[in-house]
């Protein structure tokens, strides 16, 4: 297991480019099973979970192949419909295979998913879209069993206590690509992810209407073709980049970001007095010394992004003057606060709230990742802090971040991988 060292206080500058979307990639992979034909899939990036889902689809039957950022998957042999507990139970998108190989196979058991630890996170949205579809369910031994000799066309609410939800959104709009007639989702997630998938099966051939909205239209067709497709950048890496920037007072240009997927994360960086210049495809941060402390509450897109909390907390926690962050995806996600704190800052939680109150500098120190961006969090910290940090448990940051540490030392950080 590695860890990783970061001495802080260093200006960073130079430019740096964005990796495709983990978040875009995961169920896109998943959506190759809906079809025999090989499919193409570039900007892939290099991740600990883009690997969990390729060993995913291997172990269901297909050939795949991953070189340079391009994936190639293909079939030479019938599919499988059971996806391995010991795969699944380690990233909760791989839970995505569910809707295409109930769609191709008629049948599927899939474990139920894993993931970082950062509150509950149910399956019920996805079993309420596929048994609206007409699918016979069971959660039996951790597996879930679901059939259906033919899938229908629905009217399907997918709203959850905290919003829309992606991955739902995502499987039950793959399982509708080939169910008989209409569905309708309502309450769909708009995230640009869920955008990119809906892209990639209509040009698998899929009949798709809506996607960005909250009602998404599918009419389905008898079978999809394969398909090649180029993936988003990564908002929430590019979000990161945008931070550590910031934190660090530096002159940074952040290349293959999309501004028009950043918008609620821009405007609160500008509300604190950030100067970005946008492009269509990049945001050159221009070195600022003094930011304005503001509030941000989390929400599903287009509000603030409850992967991107953590991150801005690191930058409150050195701007002077009080911020209160609300997080209403997950109330549960604040596992960083106390490692925040271990190195210096001051920063008090109230349920779903964190009250952050800036302090002129933090201090290195051993500090321990939770989950994937929590591990940022501590990172963009670190930049920031006097002396050495060390943060362990960083195999979070690998499932998400492609060689953030070669990025930012690329920029001029003093970052190195050490063994624990």
């Amino acid at each position: 297991m590695d860890k990783l060292i970061i001495e802080g206080g260093l200006k960073l500058k130079g430019g740096v480019q964005v990796s495709g979307s983990k978040n875009a990639v995961l169920p896109i992979l998943a959506a190759t099973l809906l079809t025999d034909d090989a499919c193409i899939i570039k900007g892939v990036p290099n991740l600990r979970d883009t690997n969990t889902m390729l060993k995913i689809l291997r172990s269901l039957g297909k050939n795949v192949e991953f070189d340079k950022g391009i994936v190639t998957v293909s079939s030479s042999k019938k599919l499988g419909f059971i996806a391995d507990y010991k795969l699944v139970s380690s990233m909760r998108a791989s839970f995505c295979v569910l809707g295409p190989l109930l769609a191709k196979l008629k049948k599927a058991k899939v474990s139920l998913p894993g993931g970082c630890i950062i509150g509950i996170r149910p399956v019920d949205l996805h079993l309420k879209g596929l048994r609206g579809l007409g699918a016979d369910i069971n959660v039996e031994t951790g597996y879930v069993l679901a059939k259906a000799p033919k899938l229908k066309g629905a009217s399907i609410y997918l709203g959850g206590v905290y919003g829309s939800s992606v991955l739902a959104t995502g499987n039950v709009m793959m399982a509708s690509t080939l169910a008989l007639g209409k569905t309708i989702i309502e309450s769909s997630a708009c995230e640009p992810e869920v955008a990119d998938l809906a892209e990639f099966l209509i040009k698998m051939g899929a009949k798709i209407r809506g996607q960005g909205t909250p009602i998404i239209e599918i009419e389905g067709v008898r079978h999809l073709h394969g398909a090649t497709h180029t993936i988003i950048p990564d908002r929430i890496e590019a979000a990161t980049l945008l931070i550590a920037a910031l934190i660090t007072e530096s002159d940074v240009l952040i290349k293959n970001a999309l501004p028009k997927h950043l918008g609620a994360i821009i405007d609160k960086l500008e509300e604190a007095g950030a100067s970005l210049d946008k492009t269509d495809n990049s945001i050159h941060v221009r070195p600022l010394k003094k930011l304005n402390a503001v509030n941000i509450t989390t929400l599903p897109y287009p509000g603030f992004p409850t992967d991107v909390q953590a991150q801005i907390m690191a930058l409150m926690s050195v701007t002077l003057g009080t911020s209160i962050i609300t997080e209403k995806i997950y109330p549960d996600r604040f596992m960083h606060v106390a490692e925040l704190n271990r190195m210096g800052a001051y920063i008090q939680r109230e349920g779903p709230y964190a009250i952050v109150n800036g302090v002129r500098e933090l201090s290195g120190a051993p500090v321990m990742a939770s989950d994937l961006r929590a591990s940022a969090c501590l990172v963009l910290a670190g930049l920031a802090s006097r002396g050495k940090t060390i943060v362990s448990r960083i195999y979070h940051l690998e499932r998400g971040y492609e060689n953030l540490e070669g990025k930012l030392e690329s920029l001029g950080a003093r970052i190195w991988r050490e063994k624990e």
